[in-house]
């Protein structure tokens, strides 16, 4: 791509990455007025649960994990672009527990503003992240739109005896967390500008690493709910794993792994919109005692391909944590544990 090509993607997007979900409570109100469609016996997951992707039953040994993510741009380049909206759709097929297959790629783009070349190195980025993960990008289907939206159908498998759903914690598993928060915050901080070139890095490192650890856990039987934390927050979906668990959360804020640049960010007021609106809908669900706002953001910070959530018994807990670290995820930590309880999460300092 050439200097007169270089574009700023992030000019086109209202919101980017994670961070253009559809707040939890708005989405939850959308859903509930869909009309009640067909539920074979086949089908393991679906929408009565929050989880990260549907799984269908094809027969006693194989089960297919189907889901889609997509979003706008959450940085200026356009092959990071790819690779990091690549990475956050393949993860909902390892927080299931499975093993991708393929995928068709969704591509929605402002022809007449983005030269052909800046489309191609996105699709370029997104297809180099298959390549990682060993899966074919075998179709797809594009549009001309307004904002530039970039993301993947992706497709799994996996035995419908190791399906890992965020509903199946247990009162006293260990809760732990495969990569640090903060995306969210280093995100708001590059549209300002004042992102310097290591914290990119860090972002980047974080936001194309690809959670196949998720298909080694679920080997396990101690391991007994999976899921990944993206734009809700790492309080948002630790509430999903509460409520479909039946379960209350105690975590320790001093044991959550932050990325450094982001905690001063986060110090100094950064924060992104979606935070907020992630607050309104789920705050009077979490007790925050002796937290500070900033604190406050970095537990709601919306992350893109963030890490996993894993809820084990203390027994499993020294062996998932070696599973994460071989695995590159060096920041891996024991954040809390769930307990006997209502469905809420309470953070201590």
């Amino acid at each position: 791509m050439s200097d007169q090509e270089f574009i700023r993607l992030t000019q086109f997007s209202h919101g980017g990455g994670c961070g253009c979900k559809i707040a939890p409570g708005v989405l939850q109100e959308m859903l509930g007025q869909m009309a009640p469609g067909v539920i074979p016996k086949e089908l393991l997951v679906g929408l009565e649960s929050s989880d990260d992707a549907a799984v269908y039953r094809l027969n006693d040994a194989q089960a297919i994990i189907a889901t889609t993510d997509f979003f706008m741009p959450i940085v200026d380049d356009p092959y990071d672009f790819g690779r990091i909206a690549a990475t956050n759709a393949i993860s909902d097929v390892y927080a299931m527990g499975g093993t991708p297959i393929l995928a068709l790629a969704i591509v929605g783009m402002p022809l007449d503003k983005l030269p052909l070349s800046v489309i191609g190195r996105i699709l370029e980025g997104g297809g180099s992240i298959c390549r990682e993960a060993g899966i074919p990008v075998a179709g797809g289907h594009s549009i001309d739109t307004v904002e530039p939206i970039y993301g993947l159908v992706a497709l799994g498998v996996v035995h419908p005896d190791r399906v890992r759903r965020n509903t199946a914690g247990r009162p006293g598993d260990v809760l732990i967390l495969g990569k640090p928060l903060g995306i969210g915050i280093l995100s708001a901080a590059l549209k300002k500008g004042t992102l310097d070139a290591a914290g990119y890095e860090t972002m980047l490192r974080l936001t194309t690493q690809l959670n196949r650890v998720g298909s080694l856990l679920a080997e396990h039987d101690d391991v007994h709910a999976l899921t990944d934390v993206t734009g809700f927050g790492l309080l948002g979906h630790l509430l999903e794993i509460c409520r479909g668990s039946g379960c209350r959360a105690e975590i320790s804020f001093a044991d959550v792994p932050v990325v450094e640049q982001a905690r001063m960010f986060a110090k100094s007021g950064v924060k992104t919109g979606a935070s907020g609106r992630n607050w309104d809908a789920y705050g009077r669900e979490v007790a925050l005692n002796r937290i500070e706002a900033w604190q406050q953001a970095i537990l709601t910070d919306p992350q893109t391909s963030g890490g996993l959530l894993v809820a084990c018994t203390p027994e499993a807990a020294d062996e998932v944590l070696r599973q994460f670290h071989r695995q590159g995820f060096a920041d891996a930590k024991e954040i809390g544990r769930l307990v006997v309880g209502d469905a809420q999460v309470i953070v201590n300092p």
